[in-house]
C-alpha cells in the first residue's frame, strides 16, 4: 500500500513534548503540519521546543541550517480546530481522557472532510471505543509513537474492531516513509509494548520483594547479564513510578485481574510516598545532589587451585562459557552427561526455573550451584548465581572461582527458582506468546516492537527459539510449580510449539 503524499498537510493536536515531536517527525518528512493546542501560546511554543532542539544539531555540524529553516517553514501553529479543516490526516495527542477525545473526533468529523484519516497516539484507551459513536469509525485508527517521537523508531498502528483494513495499511505505510519501524496490533489493553514489557519490571520487583536481591544488583544482572539498555528499576525511576504504576494498573484491570499483570506493593508504596523517581529526586535511588548511587552485590575474589573443569554434555545457550574457560587457562574436558559443569567440589548447571535445593533432592545433583541465563555468554560481564541449601561453602567458592576465572563478576541472590534473567525473559516470552496466539499481532511484528519500542537485545520471541525448543516453556512449568500460581501459567502456543518440534517431555 502506498504511503501518503507528501502533498497532504498533517495536523496535530497536542503540543506537548509527544505532539511536537510527532510533528516534526511528520515535517521532516515534507509535509505541511499544522500544530494546534487549546492552551494559549502552547502551540508557538511548541514549535519553538523544536527549533531549539534542531538548532543544537546545527550548531554541532550534524543539520544544515538550510535544511532547519525549510522543516520549521512547514510547521504552523494554530489556535482553533476550524483551521484544521482541509488536513488530510489528523493526529491527536492530547490528555488520555476517553470523553475528551471523543468529543475532540466527533467534531473534527465535521469539520474536516469526509476522507480524513483520525489517529490517536494513545497508550491506553480503546481504539473501538473511541470510534464507537463516530458516524464513520472506519477513519480512526490508533497511531501510538514513543517518547521522544523524533528518536523512537516504533510507531504502533492499532486497529479498533471498525478500522477500514486498507485505511490502516496506508498508515502503515506513511509510518515507514517516515523514518518509523511500524507493526500492526488490533485494539487490546496496552496494544503490544505496555502489555509485553509487563514482566521487564514485574519480574525483578518480585525478586525484591522476596529479597532475593536488591535493586543495584538485579539491574547490574539485566544489563550485564542480559543485555537490556537499562536495569528495571533504574528505568522505572526514568519513566516516573506514577506513570509506570498507572499503566500496570491500567492493564491489570482491562485483563479482568487476571494475576499475570498484578501490579507491585513495593511500587504502590512509592508512589504514596510520593518517591516517582528522577523527576522527584528520589525513587529506587536517590537523585539530589552529591548522593552516591549504590553498587551491585559481587562476591569477592575466590580461590580454586583445579586446573581441570569438566563438561557433561549439551550446554545448549551457555556452551558460550567454554571458550572463556580454554582462555583462562583451564583444561576443559569434555563426556556424555546432562548438561551439567563440573569443578572442584562444584556441580554447576544453567537454572531451568526450579530452586537449586529442589533439584539436589529431584535429580540427585549434590554441591549444586545454579547460574542464570545471559544474552551472550561470550560477552557478559556479570552472571547470577545461586546455591542449593546443601550444598557446602567449598562447592560453592569453587563455583563463584570458576566464573571468575571466565572474567565473570559474579552475583549471588537467594535460591529464587528462575534466577533474574531466564526468569525475565521466560514471562516477556509468555506474554509475547498469548499475544500472538489471541491474534493482537504477528510474531514478527511483536519481536520488532519490543525491540524499537524499548530496546530490547532481541525480540522475547526469538530470542526463546534461540535457546532452543521447548526451554522456556519448560522453565514457565517449573516456576508455574515453585509459586502454585496462575501468574506463571504458560501459553498455550509455547506448549503447542514444543510438542510440534517433537521432542520428548
Amino acid at each position: 500500500m502506498q504511503a501518503l503524499d507528501t502533498s497532504v498537510k498533517v495536523a496535530v493536536i497536542g503540543a506537548g513534548a509527544m505532539g511536537s515531536g510527532i510533528a516534526q517527525v511528520a515535517a521532516q518528512a515534507g509535509h505541511v503540519v499544522y500544530l494546534q493546542d487549546q492552551r494559549e501560546g502552547a502551540a508557538a511554543a511548541g514549535k519553538a521546543g523544536v527549533a531549539k532542539t534542531l538548532q543544537k544539531r546545527v550548531d554541532n555540524g550534524k543539520m544544515q541550517q538550510g535544511d532547519l529553516d525549510t522543516l520549521l517553514q512547514r510547521i504552523q501553529p494554530v489556535d482553533q480546530l476550524e483551521q484544521l479543516a482541509d488536513a488530510g490526516l489528523v493526529i491527536e495527542a492530547i490528555v488520555e481522557n476517553l470523553d475528551i477525545k471523543r468529543q475532540l473526533f466527533a467534531r473534527l468529523e465535521d469539520l474536516c472532510g469526509e476522507q480524513v484519516i483520525l489517529a490517536t497516539n494513545t497508550s491506553s484507551i480503546s481504539v473501538t471505543s473511541l470510534g464507537a459513536q463516530l458516524k464513520r469509525p472506519e477513519r480512526l485508527l490508533g497511531m501510538h509513537f514513543f517518547n521522544p517521537a523524533p528518536l523512537m523508531a516504533l510507531v504502533e498502528v492499532i486497529l479498533g474492531l471498525a478500522t477500514d483494513k486498507q485505511l490502516a495499511e496506508v498508515i502503515h505505510a506513511t509510518a515507514a516513509a517516515w523514518g518509523k519501524k511500524p507493526v500492526f496490533a488490533t485494539s487490546t489493553p496496552g496494544f503490544i509494548v505496555n502489555r509485553v514489557a509487563r514482566p521487564f519490571y514485574a519480574e525483578s520487583l518480585r525478586l525484591m520483594q522476596e529479597q532475593a536481591a536488591d535493586p543495584a544488583t538485579l539491574d547490574a544482572l539485566l544489563r550485564e547479564a542480559g543485555n537490556f539498555r537499562m536495569g528495571p528499576f533504574e528505568l522505572m525511576d526514568l519513566i516516573g513510578h506514577d506513570v509506570n504504576y498507572a499503566v500496570t494498573n491500567s492493564v491489570f484491570d482491562a485483563y479482568y485481574g487476571d494475576f499475570r499483570f498484578q501490579p507491585s506493593l513495593i511500587q504502590k508504596a512509592l508512589v504514596e510516598a510520593g518517591r516517582l523517581g528522577r523527576k522527584t529526586g528520589q525513587g529506587f535511588y536517590s537523585y539530589a545532589e552529591g548522593a552516591t548511587r549504590p553498587e551491585a552485590a559481587t562476591l569477592p575474589p575466590a580461590q580454586a587451585s583445579d586446573q581441570q573443569v569438566i563438561i557433561e554434555g549439551e550446554l545448549g545457550a551457555a556452551a558460550g562459557l567454554i571458550p572463556r574457560f580454554a582462555a583462562a587457562g583451564l583444561e576443559v574436558i569434555q563426556r556424555d552427561g546432562a548438561g551439567l559443569i563440573r569443578y572442584g567440589d562444584a556441580t554447576l548447571a544453567l537454572t531451568d526455573g526450579r530452586m537449586a535445593t529442589e533439584r539436589t533432592v529431584s535429580d540427585g545433583l549434590q554441591q549444586l550451584v545454579l547460574f542464570d541465563l545471559a544474552f551472550d555468554y561470550s560477552k557478559a560481564t556479570r552472571i547470577a548465581i545461586s546455591a542449593a541449601s546443601q550444598t557446602t561453602d567449598s562447592a560453592l567458592q569453587d563455583a563463584v572461582a570458576l566464573l571468575q576465572k571466565a572474567g565473570l563478576a559474579v552475583s549471588q541472590l537467594s535460591d529464587a527458582p528462575g534466577l533474574a534473567v531466564m526468569r525475565t525473559l521466560a514471562m516477556l516470552t509468555n506474554e509475547a506468546a498469548d499475544a500472538v496466539l489471541q491474534g493482537v499481532a504477528s510474531a514478527s511484528d511483536v519481536d520488532l516492537a519490543m525491540c524499537a519500542g524499548v530496546n530490547y537485545p532481541q525480540g522475547p520471541l526469538s530470542w526463546s527459539q534461540r535457546l532452543g525448543s521447548g526451554v522456556i516453556w519448560r522453565v514457565l512449568q517449573n516456576l508455574q510449580t515453585s509459586y502454585g500460581e496462575d501468574r506463571y501459567r504458560p501459553s498455550l502456543l509455547l506448549r503447542q510449539q514444543a510438542f510440534a518440534d517433537g521432542a520428548n517431555y
